[in-house]
């Protein structure tokens, strides 16, 4: 089993948006995640600097967040991991572990900046119906 270990390095978020001026009722968010590197250190072992980002639009803010990840496992599981990167294919369980500790910094930084986080939106339940008002009705 590949264990991977995230850590980051530098944190960066600016708010754009003047404080005085309410959001805008909708804003789109896009998150980016970019290996800037994906090096064998050993058989057993990978170092994968990354970058990840979140950009608002309109210009509401920005959030960047630095960092490596390192990989530890059995030695065929790093050689598969190391010949998807060469494929040009994302290593999806380095990619799920970068983007599950940078999202959550991610948010804490668009809670301090009072900017929407970057959260995909809720779909309705499937199970549940919409409530319906009650309805009230006056008589004179």
């Amino acid at each position: 089993m590949i264990a991977i270990n995230v850590f980051i390095t530098n944190i960066s978020g600016e708010r754009l948006w003047d404080v005085d001026k309410p959001l805008p009722p909708q804003a789109q968010i896009a998150v980016n995640i970019n290996l800037v590197g994906f090096d064998q250190k050993s058989e057993r072992t990978i170092e994968a600097p990354f970058v990840f980002t979140v950009n608002y639009t309109p210009s509401i803010a920005q959030i960047s967040i630095k960092g490596k990840a390192h990989a530890a496992g059995e030695s065929d599981e790093i050689s598969k991991l190391v010949e998807e990167h060469t494929q040009q294919k994302p290593p999806i369980p380095v990619i799920q572990a970068i983007s599950g500790a940078a999202i959550a910094e991610a948010i804490l930084m668009s809670k301090t900046l009072g900017v929407p986080p970057p959260l995909p939106p809720l779909p309705p339940s499937q199970g549940q119906e919409p409530r319906k008002q009650p309805s009230t009705r006056y008589t004179a």
